[in-house]
């Protein structure tokens, strides 16, 4: 949870400095929930919402159902993985993903949502 709590101190950090000061920022974060208990995977959630609300724009390639659904823009690439992936299969909220039948993660956001 040390990502959680240091993304938590830089919107601290922003918050306190002046409009003109403070500078928009963009995170970006490669399966930050790699290897957390479903618990602290909600503290990043909120971590996140208030990076957002603080101004700042995420980035997060993620496998996790909870993050996903949790997206404002979701971009899934496939349809499989390496050599049989990097292609956009999908793209919109995660309720467009889930009813998109070409898209694996789409298939699993139904059950979640």
């Amino acid at each position: 949870m040390k990502l959680a709590a240091h993304l938590a101190q830089v919107r601290a950090a922003n918050a306190t400095a002046k409009p003109s000061q403070a500078s928009r920022v963009l995170y970006i974060l490669d399966e930050p929930t790699t290897g957390l208990h479903f618990d602290d995977v909600s503290k990043l959630l909120t971590a996140f919402r208030k990076l957002i609300d603080g101004g700042g724009s995420l980035i997060v390639i993620e496998h996790n159902l909870d993050v996903i659904k949790s997206a404002d823009w979701v971009i899934d690439l496939g349809p499989e993985g390496g050599e049989g992936g990097g292609r956009i299969v999908a793209e919109g909220t995660p309720e467009e993903i889930a009813g998109n039948l070409l898209s694996h993660t789409g298939k699993w956001l139904s059950r979640v949502l």
